[in-house]
Order: C-alpha cells, then sequence, then structure tokens
C-alpha cells in the first residue's frame, strides 16, 4: 500500500523549534520498487529506505544538531527534508526556529540542487531536440518550442547574435500546444531529414506561415511529442518558450517565456 495514503497534515511544537510535517509511521509503506540515487548508510533508518523505494531521490543525511535525524531528497522537482524520530517515524516537512523562519531550507537546497540539476538536464540531453547552432558552442541552452509560437520566434530571433557567432547552441524540444495544426508542424520538423533546416526555414518563414504541416503524424513522432509535453510540465512549465540553461555557477535555471532583453543576457552569456 502507499505511503501517500498515510500523510496526514499536523503541526508539531517542541521547545526551540516547530515543524510543518506529514507523519509518517514505520511499516505503512509499499514496495513500489521505484528508487533514486542516494546516499545511504548501513545505519539508515528503515522510514528512509521506505521512502526511497516509493521514489523520493537523491536522499542525503545532514546534521540538525538535535536528536532528529535529518535527511534531504527530492519529490518531483522539489526539494524535501526527512525529519527521523527516535521511534523511527519521520515528520517531512520544514523545521522551523521559535520565531517562525526557516531552519534547514538553504542546507537542503544545496545538498539537493546538484543532483536536481543533472538529473533534468540529463532528461533534456535525452530528449528529441532540434539543433541550432555550432555543436562545439561553449554554453547550451534548451528552449521548449511550438512551431506556431509568436515568443518562440521572438526568442530565436533575438538569439541570433549568440547562435550565429558561435557562442551557444540553443536545443529546441518541440511541442505541440498552442494551434490545431501545431503538432503536425512539429512533425514536419522532427520527421525531416534535417530537423535543423526544416527548424529553420520555419523560423524564417514565421510571418508567411511557416513550415507546411505534415500530413499525418508518424506513431513514433507522436509519442516524442507526448513525452516533450510531459517533460514541459514536469519542468513546470505551462506555455511555450521554456528555457533551461546553466547560470555561472553551472546552477540550472529556468525561465518561463521570452525574457526580457535585460535578461536574455543572463540566459544566453556574454558575446
Amino acid at each position: 500500500m502507499s505511503a501517500r495514503k498515510f500523510l496526514v497534515p499536523i503541526l508539531i511544537a517542541v521547545p526551540v523549534l516547530a515543524v510543518l510535517v506529514y507523519a509518517l509511521a514505520p511499516g505503512t509503506f509499499g514496495t513500489s520498487g521505484a528508487s533514486g540515487t542516494s546516499t545511504l548508510g548501513s545505519d539508515t533508518p528503515a522510514v528512509i529506505r521506505a521512502l526511497a523505494r516509493e521514489g523520493l531521490q537523491d536522499l542525503q543525511p545532514f546534521d540538525t544538531g538535535t536528536e532528529l535525524r535529518g535527511f534531504a531528497g527530492v519529490a518531483g522537482q522539489q526539494p524535501i527534508a526527512v525529519y527521523v524520530l527516535r521511534d523511527g517515524s519521520a515528520i517531512v516537512g520544514a523545521r522551523l526556529s521559535a520565531d517562525g523562519k526557516p531552519l534547514d531550507d538553504e542546507r537542503v537546497g544545496r545538498l539537493v540542487a546538484q543532483p536536481m540539476s543533472e538529473a533534468i538536464w540529463s532528461k533534456l540531453a535525452a530528449s528529441t531536440w532540434v539543433q541550432d547552432g555550432n555543436t562545439d558552442a561553449p554554453r547550451v541552452v534548451y528552449t521548449f518550442s511550438d512551431p506556431n509560437c509568436t515568443y518562440c520566434h521572438r526568442f530565436w530571433t533575438s538569439a541570433r547574435p549568440w547562435v550565429d557567432s558561435g557562442k551557444v547552441q540553443l536545443r529546441h524540444i518541440m511541442v505541440g500546444v498552442i494551434k490545431a495544426n501545431s503538432s503536425t508542424k512539429a512533425a514536419a520538423i522532427l520527421g525531416a531529414d534535417d530537423r535543423t533546416a526544416a527548424l529553420l526555414h520555419n523560423e524564417r518563414q514565421f510571418d508567411n506561415g511557416g513550415i507546411a504541416p505534415a500530413p499525418h503524424v508518424s506513431p513514433d513522432i507522436a509519442r516524442t511529442l507526448d513525452m516533450h509535453q510531459q517533460l514541459m510540465a514536469e519542468l513546470g512549465f505551462r506555455g511555450t518558450p521554456g528555457i533551461v540553461y546553466r547560470d555561472a555557477d553551472g546552477s540550472l535555471q529556468r525561465v518561463n517565456g521570452m525574457p526580457r532583453a535585460e535578461a536574455l543576457a543572463t540566459v544566453m552569456g556574454p558575446l
């Protein structure tokens, strides 16, 4: 039986700290078999191992300075803190100081930021992206693009100085979400012998209607478009363009929609 049925929101107040939590009792978890990359030693509590089986990923211990044992993990795309009590039960949530300030948010974020970023970047790299720019460009920027998206086209146009100079390679993850023929236009790009040329044709002829829709969408391309749309939703993008890049520190950053002029250089890097 899934642990999710046993997540009961409660508020526990103890001296010096308060924890807004979900209570998790040992032995109330199923064995779904899901697992993530975690740093778990032989002394890892059973409840933490159970949460890993339920799908909580990248679990790493951290010192709380109290009798609580802290573990940082990732659920979906969100950092999660888990605290294990003496009796082996656990609480999931934010540990607060006596004045109501979060105690571990920054620490948990630091612990899971790199594995979260690597996991997302790997998913993006595994998608069926369309190359736009030099293969050896020092900076890669992913963008979820709809062939009918006006703001995607504006982003493509604004990115030309970086792409044409060889500084940035855009990787377009095609989706079909805006118009009835968005999917067939995306299919025309993904099904082309030269996807890059098909993408460029759509952008250069955008004001004249862009690329002609494919007469039909093959099952393989339909699955690809579905996976792209699921990935877009998983990353929290509600529309296009949805832009993902690494900042100067290597941390993953996301931009919903067309970046403002002052933010474009942050996304694309120096010219």
